[in-house]
């Protein structure tokens, strides 16, 4: 319960800056909308590249000397960081401390890999699903606060509040959570594994391979959106309480997000992780393609809901998957390799979508996100057709 509040905090704070980033860029000068496109996506994506690099390495710390260690690290470097981003002058400042985010940004990650290998592996499904709750209620809850302080009380002060509430998190952590060290069962588990030997048994087990390479390019689609939300919301919607409404528009996801993410993980743990893996790739995909045509806010809204329910389970049945798909004492290490490959895309998707939005207009976000979803899906459906069942289960 205390991991569920501080996963809370930390999604609902880091979300609250997020649908009104571009527009916080747009304080610092005179800019064409096509260069605050850009710089949104690289300001947005840059967090990920430094957190592409960290995350094995926090991985690998967390499964040799304890995770608790490195939530509360992560959560003191997050409230540094972002309260220092409320009193930036330019552009380029906002960049910088992006970059220097992304070393802590593997909390909700590490919770993750916490609460996985501390479940019995039939139940880290459900598990995974409620812990995602947490993610999903502060995600849902962070946007639309945060539209309504950035149009009450401005940007700064916004950043301010956000960087206690990271603190918070990481005092939860602290003085609330106990963790208790896990020993692998079986023979073959007892032994520590080297770092190549890690990437050995990923290598040497395809569908678990291609479950990382599919979350790097869920977020590649996801994530190309993302920064840019708020301008497409201004083209379809007006400038009036934009903040507000952009905040909406990230909540709606949330919402249904909400409703099934625990009820994915519970499906899953009984019919089998990559079946509701491929099913929700597929109807994620076909539920992106009708934003490039809508019209007003409301349509929009509809969708993000719809997109919720469904990509929102993606995060917590991967998890679970390779709960079952690798040792304990290596778990840690192979999800801080999947968790670099989804910030790898959280680096390239809104680069790419600033790229498209400014040359060929939102429409071709949503047209690209929507084809890599579905080449996602139906990669991994041929690979489970060529090698059913082929993944060992471990404790």
């Amino acid at each position: 319960m205390i991991m569920w509040f501080a996963n809370f905090f930390i999604a609902g704070s880091m979300t609250m800056v997020m649908p009104f980033l571009s527009l916080y860029i747009e304080t610092f000068g005179e800019f064409s909308d096509a260069y605050v496109q850009r710089w949104s996506g690289l300001v947005f994506g840059v967090t990920f590249f430094t957190a592409f690099l960290f995350s094995p390495i926090w991985g690998r710390f967390g499964d040799h000397y304890g995770r608790k260690k490195i939530l509360i690290i992560s959560g003191i470097g997050l409230s540094v960081s972002v309260l220092l981003m409320g009193f930036v002058t330019s552009v380029f400042q906002l960049f910088i401390l992006r970059l220097f985010m992304g070393v802590f940004t593997g909390f909700i990650s590490t919770s993750q890999a916490m609460i996985s290998t501390q479940t019995p592996r039939e139940s880290s499904g459900s598990a995974l699903g409620t812990l995602q709750t947490g993610n999903v209620s502060g995600a849902l809850m962070g946007p639309m606060f945060g539209g309504i302080l950035a149009d009450s009380i401005g940007f700064g002060l916004t950043f301010q509040l956000t960087a206690i509430t990271l603190f918070i998190a990481a005092m939860f952590v602290l003085f609330g959570v106990q963790e208790f060290k896990v020993e692998d069962t079986g023979e073959e588990n007892e032994q520590s594994y080297s770092r190549k030997e890690v990437l050995q048994h990923i290598f040497k087990n395809p569908i678990l391979l291609m479950v990382m390479i599919v979350s790097m390019f869920v977020q590649i689609a996801h994530f190309s959106i993302q920064p840019i939300l708020a301008l497409f919301v201004t083209e379809i919607h007006g400038s009036a309480n934009i903040a507000f409404f952009s905040g909406i528009a990230f909540s709606a996801a949330g919402v249904g997000n909400l409703l099934m993410a625990k009820r994915w993980g519970t499906i899953a743990d009984k019919i089998g992780y990559e079946k509701v893996l491929l099913f929700l790739l597929i109807a994620s995909g076909v539920v992106y393609l009708p934003g490039a045509f809508v019209d007003n806010i409301w349509q929009l809204l509809v969708l993000r809901f719809l997109l919720g329910i469904t990509i929102g389970g993606i995060i917590p049945v991967r998890t679970a998957y390779i709960r079952q798909a690798a040792p304990v004492s290596i778990q840690g290490e192979v999800l801080g390799y999947t968790t670099s490959l989804r910030f790898l895309g959280n680096i390239i998707g809104p680069a790419l979508g600033g790229l498209l939005a400014g040359s060929f207009g939102f429409t071709s976000v949503f047209v690209t996100t929507t084809l890599l979803l579905l080449a996602s899906g139906f990669s991994l459906g041929l690979l489970l057709q060529k090698q059913p069942s082929t993944v060992k289960r471990y404790g």
